[in-house]
């Protein structure tokens, strides 16, 4: 194996036909290629979606109040109800499965602007009432000042976390915006803190222009009572999401008498089964792409066989004089088996770092010229991976040279010297 002249006829009898050489390696340096192109985008397109869900709790599930569809002891369909603060204690002493539990309203309705005044300065923001724990479920990002903590929800002070946008647009850029007081629908809070969300995109855009105020201040300045929105809720880590969630909605059913079957009565998102379905999807898609990848680089194997069948006719008269002046069996088969090895290796790692080094240039030209990476980032294909594929390619190749080796070795030496 590491004598120089038998390297040097190995070369010289793939050069012995350029043409035919270049056209088989290029059937293997494509396939890998290819697969190294789809294993890249597929991974970008994975990073792209799965970076929706960074800062959030993939073990959460939120829960809020519609309208009754089915009469229940006598109360008749289509019925409001509102959830409320008992709704919150209930929760959490009766469902154990429920680890983190914070209870939200928003000023407006769902992502509506509220009027905010700072001196000449105003805007529409969200204005969010909140507990500390939301933290857990929102991707908030502190650059100043603190967050809203227990006290401030006991004594229900007026303080408020505004985000970057709230920031730019209530105050002048030399301004430091802690301590000073912004009015909310005629009502003033001190601002405590000043947040960035870490959600990609038009996302981040749309959570820096939020304000968090304690719950329990909010409840009371703007009239909400012991009326809670909705829940967000985060499930103990070894208790799936789904099983809290059919606990807390049985639980809400009989407190607020809606009839067990009635689905409709409460909405509900489970951020878990989410994350899974997404996590299937790539799952899937990658499984595809291997399988497409690997056809892709059998049919550059089969080619490498076939050309070494080629290759082994016509060397016939060749391996009949080798063979009649000593060389076993087994030096034809290893020889043959090496160059089938050398083509296809030599083939498919050029392939693969043509392939590694498109995918990384479209990753720098993503993150480097600003382009939208909402659904797209980050493309490339790990070494481990990549070498894995080489490997598989590499066996594939010595597989390749088994049949040319073992019809080679079959005909006698009698045979072989009269071929030719």
């Amino acid at each position: 194996m590491f004598d120089l002249d038998h390297w040097k006829e190995i070369l010289n009898a793939l050069a012995g036909n350029k043409l035919r050489t270049f056209l088989t390696a290029f059937g293997v340096f494509w396939g890998i290629f290819f697969l190294m192109i789809m294993m890249g985008s597929g991974n970008g397109l994975r990073n792209g979606i799965t970076q929706n869900f960074e800062g959030s709790a993939t073990n959460a599930f939120f829960v809020w109040s519609r309208s009754t569809t089915l009469p229940y002891r006598g109360l008749p369909p289509g019925r409001r109800f509102n959830l409320d603060n008992s709704d919150t204690e209930t929760i959490r002493q009766q469902v154990p499965e429920a680890a983190i539990i914070a209870p939200r309203n928003q000023l407006g309705g769902f992502r509506s602007g509220n009027e905010v005044v700072r001196g000449k300065h105003a805007g529409a923001f969200n204005v969010m009432g909140d507990h500390p724990e939301i933290k857990f479920f929102e991707a908030i990002d502190l650059v100043d000042g603190r967050f809203i903590n227990r006290i401030d929800i006991l004594d229900k002070r007026k303080v408020a976390v505004i985000g970057n946008r709230v920031r730019t647009v209530l105050f002048e850029r030399e301004e430091e915006p802690v301590g000073e007081h912004i009015r909310i629908n005629g009502v003033y809070f001190k601002v405590v803190g000043v947040f960035a969300s870490g959600s990609p995109g038009d996302e981040r855009d749309r959570d820096e222009q939020t304000i968090y105020i304690p719950f329990s201040t909010f409840q009371r300045a703007f009239n909400f009572g012991d009326q809670v929105s909705w829940f967000a809720v985060a499930s103990s880590s070894e208790v799936p999401a789904s099983v809290a969630e059919q606990k807390v909605l049985s639980l809400l059913k009989r407190r607020h008498q809606i009839n067990p079957d009635d689905d409709r009565a409460l909405g509900h998102f489970n951020l878990e089964e989410e994350y899974e379905q997404v996590q299937g999807l790539f799952g899937g898609i990658r499984v595809l792409i291997w399988i497409v990848g690997i056809g892709t680089l059998a049919a550059g194997v089969i080619g490498v066989s076939n050309i070494m069948l080629v290759i082994v006719r016509e060397r016939t008269h060749e391996i009949g004089v080798r063979r009649a002046i000593g060389a076993t069996p087994l030096n034809i088969i290893v020889q043959i088996l090496m160059e089938a090895t050398l083509l296809t290796g030599v083939a498919g790692y050029l392939g693969l770092i043509a392939g590694m080094a498109l995918t990384d240039f479209v990753s720098y030209t993503l993150a480097n010229e600003g382009a939208s990476t909402e659904m797209f980032m980050n493309p490339g294909v790990e070494i481990a991976t990549a070498m894995k594929a080489l490997a598989i390619l590499v066996v594939s190749g010595l597989l390749a040279g088994v049949i040319p080796a073992r019809r080679a070795v079959a005909l006698s030496p009698v045979q072989a010297l009269r071929t030719g």
